[in-house]
Parts: C-alpha cells; structure tokens; sequence
C-alpha cells in the first residue's frame, strides 16, 4: 500500500503499535473484533495471521527529536494467508475519505496486490521488511520469568522458526507437515542488524538484514504469507524474496 503525505509529521522510534492500531481501525468492525479478540487457534494458542512491514519509503530519524520524520510518501506492506482480511482492509481504506496516521492525514495512492505465489524453490535469499523475533520464557531459581530472545547465531533461533512455521502450517492448510529439513542463517555480519522495540511498555528484540533459507517450499510461502518467528500481528516477520536459489 503506497500514501502521500500532504504535511510532513513525526512518529515515535517504537510506532509498531500505532501501525497495529491502523490496521485494526481499517477492518471491517467485526472482522477487527474476531482477529483481535479470538484469533484463529491451533491447539490451544492463538495466531492472528497477519503480518506488516514497517514503514518503507521517505522517512528519517531526525537526532534532534529523537523521532521519525515522513515526509512526501511512504509504503507499508502488509501479509495474509487470510484473504477477507487483505480485501476488508483494501475496501475500507478505498472508501475512506479521511485516512489518519497517530492524527496526522494520509492519502491513499495505490494498493498492489502480489499475486500468490503457488510454487517456490526450497533454498531463498529473503530481505526483513521488519524484524524477525524468537524466544522463550525462562524460569528463574526466585520463581520469576524472564523473555529471552534468541540471536540468529544459536541454533534455537532456527529451531523455533520451523516449530513455528509448522504451527501456522497445520493451522492454514490443514496437511500433514511437509518434509525436509529446515535452517536459516543471516547472512553477512550481524552488527547493527539487532533492532530493540518497546511495544506497549515491554521490550522486543529483533533482527534485520538479509537470510538465507533452505526447506520445504511449503514452510517459506508460509512464512512469506504469516510472518517469520514471533509476534507477527505486532508488526514482526514480514519479508520479501529476494531471489530463488
């Protein structure tokens, strides 16, 4: 989705939940209440199946302020497997006559819709167009809990992306898994590539940069179409392809 700015505004560094909340206000209301509140359940734990992108296009970090500043245009991509999701959203934001980002006006320019990719090669270089996040909750020995996020270095990051993708697998098409092994590596050096969110007063850890995946074509159009990793409907895991291998 592609939008004009006619008055250039500033947004938080951490505005993934204000993109959230954009997308939440731009569904159809009981399509937004369903999604938000129920979700789509496998197995006991919710998904919301839906993934975004952050904001692409004309935007800075202004050091004084310590903000972004858009300016002229921006793009946002957002993902589905769901499709009354992807056309709730198209129809409501072609309809609207007043479109606002955290009260700042937005115009709507044009929506391109990528055609589903129905085959794909079981090794792809893959670009995050928002950071993607695996953990896990630890015990501690005092009895409290502590959110560690895994690195793209340790070998649970890559471990927890497939059990994850399988989830969403099963839970999307309803097949059995498909096989093969599964792995994915950053390429290059991973310096500046950690990104540290605050959504909604908890801290997020996630990595951008470029991947290499190798697996059952299955999973990555899974992924291309959910989200990679964790906290998808955050604005985590969405990714474009680079090339096939």
């Amino acid at each position: 989705m592609h939008f004009n700015i006619p008055k250039n505004f500033y947004l938080p560094v951490s505005h993934n939940e204000i993109l959230q909340g954009f997308i939440y206000h731009h569904l159809e209301r009981s399509l937004a209440d369903y999604v938000h509140d129920e979700g789509f359940n496998h197995k006991g734990r919710k998904f919301r199946l839906f993934t975004f992108s952050r904001i692409l296009g004309d935007i800075r970090f202004d050091k004084t302020r310590r903000d972004f500043h858009l300016s002229s245009s921006f793009t946002l991509v957002i993902a589905s497997p769901v499709v009354v999701i992807l056309e709730s959203l198209a129809r409501t934001l072609v309809n609207s006559d007043n479109l606002q980002l955290n009260g700042n006006e937005i115009i709507l320019d044009s929506i391109d819709v990528q055609v589903e990719k129905k085959s794909l090669s079981n090794s792809c270089v893959i670009r995050m167009l928002s950071p993607v996040t695996v953990y896990s909750t630890l015990q501690m020995g005092d009895g409290r809990t502590k959110t560690y996020y895994y690195n793209p270095r340790e070998k649970e990051f890559g471990e927890l992306i497939r059990k994850n993708l399988e989830k969403k697998y099963e839970l999307i098409y309803k097949k059995p898994l498909p096989e093969g092994d599964f792995e994915i590596n950053m390429l290059g050096s991973s310096k500046n590539r950690e990104k540290i969110i605050t959504y909604k007063d908890y801290i997020i850890k996630g990595w951008m940069g470029d991947f290499e995946i190798n697996g059952p074509p299955e999973l990555i159009l899974t992924g291309l179409d959910a989200g990679l990793g964790a906290k998808n409907s955050q604005g985590f895991g969405c990714f474009e392809i680079l090339k096939e291998r």
